[in-house]
């Protein structure tokens, strides 16, 4: 197994650069990281990528569009509605997935992408949903709007406002905020009665105090085949537990 993250560059729609990361070899695992993160802090940082590599899987880590190493265009006509699903579905063809047998998974904003990649015809084996609850799904708006009032107010932001954290955030991974803003209004809900197409053996991870898409064992007991577990953290924290990457190798590579 090579150690080292390769990195190509895939066209997504409009043909919008893409970086996909690569670790590993074996099952491919597609995993979508969350909302103002890169595949690098999600996944390869703490160590998750290295986990599952070494468990046999091929980790598969694009950069959404307006992230990590990928093109963020500023021209609103690049965010038509569910362009992520778009991007998703554009990647996995380009990799030569769609009949193949493959893994998918996300954290946050990579779980509703990879919930309504599902819904829209993507057929993996298995589907780790992370950082997701029932709300968070259903109730996109309400969450878009606390991520736009964070923009809105960029720089401005003091320390004990509830949004101080989020700006603190796009400051460090220096987001484009025309780009992620454009994006922000892409995004579809998914209702709860749409949740029955997810037929596929899912894991729910989440962390203990993470409330920030509402409830994880919600979204578990509504779905077909799935399980919760609970990790220690919070919405940002638990993707620095090591806990993390072993549920997943666990739920990935059990019988």
């Amino acid at each position: 197994m090579s150690d080292t993250v390769t990195t190509q560059f895939l066209p997504g729609y409009a043909g919008t650069r893409l970086a996909v990361h690569r670790l590993g070899a074996g099952r491919p695992l597609v995993l979508f990281h969350g909302l103002f993160s890169s595949a690098y802090v999600n996944w390869v940082k703490y160590g998750h990528a290295a986990m599952l590599a070494a468990a046999g899987f091929e980790v598969i880590m694009p950069d959404l569009r307006a992230h990590g190493q990928s093109e963020a265009p500023q021209d609103p006509t690049a965010y038509p509605e569910d362009v992520l699903v778009t991007d998703a579905l554009m990647v996995i063809r380009a990799l030569g997935l769609e009949r193949a047998d493959y893994d998918l998974g996300g954290f946050s904003l990579g779980s509703r992408t990879a919930t309504r990649g599902v819904l829209a015809g993507l057929a993996p084996r298995r589907l780790i949903l992370a950082g997701m609850g029932l709300e968070g799904l259903a109730g996109w708006a309400r969450r878009s709007a606390y991520f736009i009032d964070a923009i809105d107010r960029f720089g401005t932001i003091k320390h004990g406002d509830p949004a101080y954290m989020a700006q603190q955030f796009m400051k460090a991974q220096k987001v484009d905020l025309i780009a992620a803003r454009l994006l922000l209004g892409s995004i579809d809900d998914t209702p709860p009665e749409a949740l029955a197409g997810l037929t596929m053996s899912t894991l729910v991870v989440c962390g203990d105090v993470d409330q920030d898409n509402g409830s994880a064992p919600r979204l578990a007991a509504v779905l077909p085949d799935a399980r919760y577990v609970e990790i220690p953290g919070t919405h940002m924290g638990s993707v620095t537990q090591k806990a993390l990457g072993e549920a997943m190798v666990g739920f990935l590579t059990e019988g």
